[in-house]
C-alpha cells in the first residue's frame, strides 16, 4: 500500500486499524492525545464500528479494554505515562489474568516534563509486571510493531505494553501500511476461570505467568527489532534502545559507525546479544531516553571488570530527554547538530488564553482570599493550574489528578481553615467524584471550586464527561443542593462571584461553586463524544 507521512501516534493509531482493533480505550493525555483522535476521525474505523469514545479515566479505560480481549477481540488502551499509575491495579493484575483477544497497553512517557509531573519510565512498569515491552526507534517500527504486539499478546495469551516517547509521538515521517486484518470473532477463553483472581486461582495464574517468561526472552532474542551491528572498533560497544537508537544514528549519517552496536527495541532484554557484545568490548555506553532502567540492570550483570558508561556515571545527563548532541559527546564527538533550543529561543512560560473564563474565576477567588491570608488553595491537573504562575498566584498545590480535593480534605482535617480548593470539570468526573464523597461522609468544612469550561481543554477540547450533568452527580454524591452554586464567570458578573464564594467558605460543611464558562477555544464545536 501506499506510503502515509504520519505522526508517530497515528502511525500507530492507523496500525492498530490495521491489525484489526475492535476497540481503543483512553483518557486525553499528552503526548498520547492523537491516538484516539485519530481513530475517531478515521472512516476506516467507522466503517468497521470500532469502539473509540474516551474513558471517564485510564483506569476505566483499561479495565474496559480488558473486558473486550476477554470477550476475544483486540483492544489498544492509550494513555501517557502518567495515567498508567492511576491504571496499576488492573495493569499488574491483567499480567496475572492473561489476555484472551489481543492486548496493548500504549504508553506514551514524556522525559523532560514538556507537559507533565514527573518523567518517569514506563519499561521499569512493564518489567515489573512480568509483560513484554515494544519502544520503537522511528514511526515505521511503531506502526509494525503494533502487528507483532498483537500477535505475540495472542500467542503469548498476556498483555503487552508499547512504549513512545514525545519526540516519536509528535514527529512525522513516512510509513509504509500493511493490507488490514480482520477483526477477531468473539470466542471466550477456554478456561473459564482465567479472569477470576481469587488466591488459589491467582496463584496458579502467577506461576503460569513466570513460566511464560523464558519464552518471552527468546521472543526478544530472535526479534528483528533487535539488531546485533558489528564494528571494527571494539574499545567501545553501544546499547542503544528504542529512540535512543535515531539520535546515535543521526551522528553517523556520512560514515558508518566504528563501534558495535546492539539496537534494543523490544523486551525483555535479549540476554545472549548483551553478553556477546560485553565479552567482545572493553566499555559499554547504554543510551536510554528515560530512566537508566537496563544501565542499572545491566551493572548488575556485568559490573566486574567491564566499565559500563551512562546515565549513572555522568556520560550522558542523569535527567531530560536525550538529542544526538548530548550522544555525540557521550562518544567524544563534536556537537554538529545545531544548537540546543534553549540557547536559541527564550524561554516563555505558558499563560492562560486571553477570554479564558479561569481568569474571571480566580481574580474573584483572589479577591476573597486575600482576608484569609495565603497557603489554603489547593488545585490540580488542568489549564487552571496556570493560577500558580502571575499575575494570579493563587493556588499552592499541584499534585495528580483529583488530589485537590482530597489534599484540601486532609488540611482540612488538621485544621487549616478555610480549606478551598479549584478542579477542572473533566479531572473532577476524572478522579475528583471519589474524594468529594469522603468529603461529604465526614461533612468536612470544604469549599471546591469546579472550574467548568465544559471540554478538556489541555489535550485538545475533548468533550468532558461531566458535560450537562455536572450538578446532579454532585447531588447524587451527597452535597446539599442549596451549597451547589453556579455562576458564569465574566467580568459583569464579578461582585456576585465574590459573593458566592464568600458564602460557600463561611458554610461549616461541603460546598460547591461552579463557575461556568465554556473554553474560549471550543466554542462553536459541536459537543459530541468523538
Amino acid at each position: 500500500m501506499k506510503k502515509a507521512l504520519l505522526l508517530g501516534d497515528e502511525a500507530i493509531a492507523q496500525a492498530a486499524l490495521d491489525a484489526g482493533i475492535s476497540g481503543v480505550y483512553a483518557y486525553p493525555g499528552t503526548p498520547s492525545t492523537e491516538i484516539t483522535a485519530y481513530i475517531q476521525n478515521s472512516e476506516q474505523a467507522k466503517e468497521g464500528k470500532v469502539h473509540s469514545i474516551w474513558s471517564v479515566n485510564e483506569k476505566t479505560s483499561m479495565e474496559t479494554a480488558i473486558g473486550m480481549s476477554y470477550a476475544g477481540k483486540r483492544a489498544l488502551c492509550c494513555m501517557k505515562h502518567v495515567g498508567l499509575n492511576v491504571a496499576m491495579d488492573p495493569f499488574v493484575n491483567s499480567a496475572i489474568t492473561g489476555a484472551n483477544g489481543g492486548l496493548v497497553y500504549l504508553v506514551a512517557d514524556d522525559p523532560s516534563m514538556h507537559s507533565s509531573q514527573d518523567e518517569q519510565d514506563s519499561r521499569a512498569l512493564a518489567k515489573f509486571a512480568f509483560i513484554p515491552c515494544f519502544e520503537p526507534s522511528s514511526q515505521q517500527e511503531a506502526y509494525d510493531m503494533i502487528f507483532e504486539a498483537f500477535d505475540l499478546s495472542e500467542k503469548m495469551q498476556i498483555p503487552v505494553m508499547m512504549r513512545i516517547t514525545t519526540r516519536l509521538a509528535h514527529s512525522r515521517a513516512g510509513v509504509a501500511r500493511r493490507e488490514p486484518r480482520k477483526q477477531n470473532e468473539i470466542k471466550l477463553h477456554p478456561n473459564p476461570k482465567q479472569f477470576i483472581l481469587l488466591p488459589a486461582i491467582a496463584r496458579k495464574q502467577y506461576n503460569e505467568l513466570l513460566d511464560k517468561q523464558p519464552a518471552l526472552e527468546a521472543a526478544s532474542e530472535n526479534s528483528k527489532y533487535n539488531q546485533y551491528i558489528d564494528g571494527s572498533d571494539k574499545s567501545l560497544g553501544i546499547i542503544a534502545c528504542g529512540l535512543a537508537y535515531n539520535y546515535l544514528m543521526e551522528n553517523y549519517q556520512d560514515e558508518a559507525c566504528k563501534h558495535p552496536i546492539l539496537k534494543v527495541s523490544q523486551y525483555p532484554l535479549p540476554r545472549k546479544a548483551i553478553e556477546k557484545i560485553t565479552k567482545e568490548c572493553k566499555e559499554v555506553l547504554i543510551i536510554e531516553d528515560g530512566y537508566p532502567v537496563y544501565e542499572e540492570l545491566l551493572r548488575g550483570y556485568l559490573n566486574q571488570g567491564l566499565k559500563v558508561k551512562g546515565r549513572l556515571d555522568g556520560t550522558l545527563p542523569r535527567v531530560g530527554e536525550l538529542n544526538p548532541n548530548l550522544v555525540a559527546k557521550a562518544l567524544g564527538m563534536p556537537a554538529t547538530k545545531g544548537e540546543d533550543v534553549p540557547a536559541l529561543v527564550v524561554p516563555r512560560p505558558p499563560s492562560l488564553c486571553k477570554g479564558c473564563s479561569h481568569i474571571d474565576m480566580y481574580k474573584a477567588l483572589n479577591e476573597v482570599m486575600e482576608k484569609h491570608g495565603k497557603g489554603k488553595v489547593y488545585a490540580d491537573i488542568g489549564c487552571y493550574t496556570l493560577g500558580a504562575l502571575p499575575p494570579y498566584n493563587a493556588i499552592y498545590t499541584t499534585l495528580d489528578m483529583g488530589a485537590a480535593v482530597t489534599m484540601a480534605k486532609g488540611a482540612a482535617d488538621a485544621g487549616l481553615l478555610p480549606a478551598v480548593c479549584v478542579i477542572g470539570d473533566s479531572t473532577f468526573t476524572h478522579s475528583g467524584m471519589t474524594g468529594l464523597l469522603d468529603c461529604v461522609i465526614e461533612k468536612t468544612p470544604i469549599t471546591i471550586i469546579i472550574a467548568d469550561n465544559s471540554t478538556t481543554g489541555m489535550t485538545g477540547g475533548q468533550i468532558s464527561h461531566a458535560y450537562g450533568r455536572l450538578e446532579q452527580i454532585c447531588e447524587g454524591l451527597g452535597v446539599e443542593k442549596e451549597h451547589i452554586r453556579v455562576c458564569t464567570p465574566l467580568p459583569k458578573n464579578h461582585e456576585e462571584l465574590v459573593k458566592i464564594i464568600e458564602e460557600e467558605i463561611a458554610y461549616p460543611g461541603v460546598s460547591v461553586v461552579i463557575p461556568r464558562r465554556e473554553c474560549i477555544q471550543t466554542v462553536g464545536r459541536p459537543k459530541t463524544y468523538n
